[in-house]
């Protein structure tokens, strides 16, 4: 606290800077217009002084608040405090739990997840499991490898996560868990709901030191919040007293990464928050509403801004003596594309997903987008779903190395590069370009790889080789997202449709033999000719050309001349095929037969109609040395 006046001056100064600012011509100040995120830290929604028949006189004031007071705290994205219970101790929390008096679901209360005597994310970090205050025993309400559900009794029981009474969990909690008999003992109550878990044998040790017999013990909200009131053991960090407390700093959540032209500041920043540091290490999310933003230069024209926000407000709510300042960039576009997910990296768990896109026998599918993602955890990205026609699963796999579903259990080997470090992975994730492969080995089993450049300029690869329990008649594949998006954004040529010829070319897809490899992507033109859209083009590694194919039944090279047979559907209207090229949706697959090669073209047009091109037997090719890429001409193409 001795550098507190330096520090304090040091703020002062940025944020007078920043409000001067306001005077600065292409600058843009104001305020979104929020309900107060501000609530009162007394007895709570509802329940009865809950501490019956426990001794308090030992608890320790320990003031803070884990959990967005707007309730819109996600699963894994906030933490207590961590406190470590010794063998032969007894720990007792107290709390105000905050209940969403509008969230119809049961497990949006907290959990408190038991550990080893390690900070999560350590090396040798395990856990014994997590034990929730609903209770839901044909749900997930405890889990872990060293809980056993049976052990656990409620006076509230709920059959599905949508049952009515939730708010019932609200109100003052008394938390034990209780280590003086040898097992561990965990009761919940606020009075009138109680919940326990009775483990009368010993507790394993999970302590890589095996003289070490501590646990540790946190808790985690989703969908709620906690204001913490005493603990009879000092958390590690130490306890937090209740006077009030000056912010320090803060860091800015959900900014989108990209603003259309002509949308509203106060429209597009509505749900960011900020999460501040006070003294005495104390944090806070807070809402749009507390902040004053400023977009530097304004939002009327294209290009990247600089969204600075300020905030001037103590712990309670009071003024502060110093504001506080951060920023984050973003840019303004005149075009969205494709995008799965939220764009300010809120997205909720299992709620956006891409087409599901059909995979025949021996054929992969080749995607390529950007993966953005809040950072919060390594699965806050891209997931790839398999799957029948009926949307029942396969398995679904994770960009770092997870995966689940009865063709994944026990079948599927996942591997990364060697050597991989996870920090660096997760920090260039966010910008990440992507290209994954799903592949249908038509014979009951399916792979998947993803290459991954990250914003650090590296390449990282993931792979999950021999998914089982496929039927290859009745393959797809989507991608869904968690605290991220995903934006199909890759583009090739002008986009103002003036792409020169041979000026623009994708990078190269090898198709290995024996398979077909498949791409998707939206194809603009200019419409002046028929071949003012898309080419294949097929070469060697050294970039040699086997042949060169357009959209419009036409193609050149060795190994078409004379041999490849191009054929369109029966009766083509080319004027109205022309017509309908601009904005069509266009899925191209390139089969290596050994010996030759096979082009088709599935073209969906702005008028609603399909349109086919094929080209068969292009030959010769060499097998092992057979690759295709893309160009265009007065037009380009936005892969999907």
């Amino acid at each position: 606290m001795k550098y507190l006046n330096k520090l304090a001056s040091v703020f002062f100064i940025a944020a007078l800077g920043v409000m001067t600012l306001t005077s600065c011509e292409g600058s843009e100040l104001f305020n979104v217009n929020a309900p107060d995120w501000l609530s009162e830290k007394g007895g709570d929604d509802s329940g009865d002084e809950s501490g019956e028949g426990e001794d308090l006189s030992g608890q320790m004031e320990d003031v803070y608040t884990i959990g967005a007071t707007d309730f819109s705290t996600g699963w894994w994205a906030q933490f207590s405090k961590y406190y470590v219970i010794p063998e032969a101790t007894k720990w007792i929390a107290e709390f105000n739990l905050h209940i969403n008096p509008s969230a119809p679901n049961t497990y949006k209360n907290y959990a408190m997840i038991i550990s080893n005597d390690e900070d999560r994310g350590a090396a040798n970090y395990k856990e014994y499991g997590a034990i929730r205050f609903d209770n839901q025993p044909s749900g997930n309400s405890e889990w872990g490898d060293y809980i056993d559900r049976s052990l656990v009794e409620s006076n509230l029981t709920f059959e599905t996560d949508t049952d009515a009474g939730v708010e019932k969990l609200g109100g003052k909690i008394t938390l034990t868990l209780d280590r003086t008999e040898g097992g561990m003992v965990v009761k919940m109550t606020n009075g009138t709901i109680t919940k326990t878990y009775t483990q009368t044998t010993e507790l394993a040790n999970l302590n890589a030191d095996a003289s070490n017999t501590n646990i540790r013990v946190f808790l985690v909200p989703e969908g709620s919040y906690i204001d913490w009131i005493s603990t009879n053991i000092e958390p590690i960090g130490g306890c937090t007293e209740a006077g009030d407390k000056q912010p320090l700093s803060m860091k800015l959540n959900g900014v989108p990464k990209k603003v259309l032209l002509g949308t509203a500041a106060e429209e597009a920043f509505a749900n960011v928050t900020a999460t501040v540091e006070y003294e005495q290490a104390v944090t806070k999310d807070v809402t749009a509403a507390e902040l004053t933003f400023q977009t530097i230069p304004d939002m009327n024209s294209l290009g990247k801004k600089t969204l600075v926000a300020v905030y001037n407000k103590t712990y309670k709510g009071e003024g502060a003596t110093t504001p506080i300042i951060a920023s984050v960039e973003f840019e303004v576009v005149d075009k969205m594309y494709t995008c799965v997910g939220l764009t300010d990296n809120s997205t909720p768990w299992w709620t956006a997903f891409s087409d599901d896109i059909k995979i025949g026998p021996k054929e992969t599918f080749v995607s390529t987008f950007t993966n953005y993602t809040n950072g919060a955890a390594n699965w806050n990205n891209f997931l790839v779903i398999l799957r029948k026609a009926d949307k029942s699963e396969y398995a679904v796999v994770r960009a770092d190395n997870f995966g689940w579903g009865a063709g994944y259990d026990g079948i599927a080997t996942a591997a990364t590069e060697d050597g991989r470090n996870w920090d660096a992975w997760a920090a260039a994730m966010d910008g990440a370009k992507v290209t994954t492969y799903v592949t249908n080995n038509g014979d009951g089993t399916a792979d998947i790889k993803a290459v991954i450049e990250g914003n650090d300029g590296n390449i990282y690869t993931q792979d999950y080789k021999g998914i089982g329990n496929v039927d290859p008649n009745d393959f797809y594949f989507c991608f869904t997202v968690e605290g991220g998006h995903l934006e199909f954004d890759n583009v090739l040529g002008l986009e103002d449709n003036s792409t020169p010829w041979w000026s623009a070319h994708s990078a190269d897809i090898t198709v290995p033999s024996g398979q077909t490899y498949t791409t998707r992507f939206k194809n603009y033109t200019n419409g002046a000719a028929n071949w003012n859209n898309f080419l294949v083009v097929l070469t060697r590694a050294d970039n040699s050309e086997y042949a060169v194919m357009r959209a419009d039944n036409f193609g050149w090279g060795a190994s078409y001349d004379g041999i490849a047979t191009p054929t369109t559907e029966a009766d083509r209207d080319w004027a109205a095929w022309a017509a309908a090229m601009d904005e069509s949706t266009v899925t191209v697959s390139v089969t290596n037969n050994g010996t030759s090669a096979d082009v088709e073209c599935i073209i969906v047009g702005n008028d609603g109609n399909t349109y086919t091109q094929n080209y068969t037997g292009i030959s010769p090719i060499e097998a092992d040395n057979f690759r295709f890429r893309f160009t265009c001409e007065g037009s380009h193409l936005v892969f999907e």
